[in-house]
């Protein structure tokens, strides 16, 4: 009895470890999925390329916005890098914004100044 005392001991603390990340990660739900916004013409601020999620700043004549997206891994496997993009770069952006209203949202797609179109869903 002593035995599996001990076993279901270490195995709620490997569940608790590998689920603490998950529970760190905060769902999409801010973002209004259902609607989508898009800016022309847009300068990069920032591109922070680093997890749990890519950022993407950018800014118009009188906004700035902070853009979302996902992991490096998922970015990657849809053909982004980290120097894709770099502070002063002009882009279109079509993104899912913030229910709050506030200037932000989920990054749906990108197209870049030499006309390549990447998505970041």
């Amino acid at each position: 009895m002593y035995g599996i005392g001990k076993f279901a001991l270490a195995l709620g603390i490997c569940v608790a470890a590998i689920s603490e990340p998950a529970m760190a990660h905060h769902s999409f739900a801010m973002f209004d999925q259902n609607k989508l916004s898009e800016l022309k013409n847009v300068t990069v601020v920032q591109y922070t390329w680093a997890n749990p999620h890519v950022f993407v700043i950018v800014r118009n004549d009188t906004t700035t916005y902070m853009l979302e997206c996902g992991s490096i891994s998922n970015m990657g496997g849809l053909g982004w890098k980290f120097n894709t993009l770099k502070g002063g770069d002009k882009i279109d952006v079509v993104f899912f914004p913030l229910r709050n209203g506030d200037p932000g949202g989920a990054l749906k797609a990108a197209t870049l100044s030499d006309g390549q179109k990447l998505t970041a869903w």
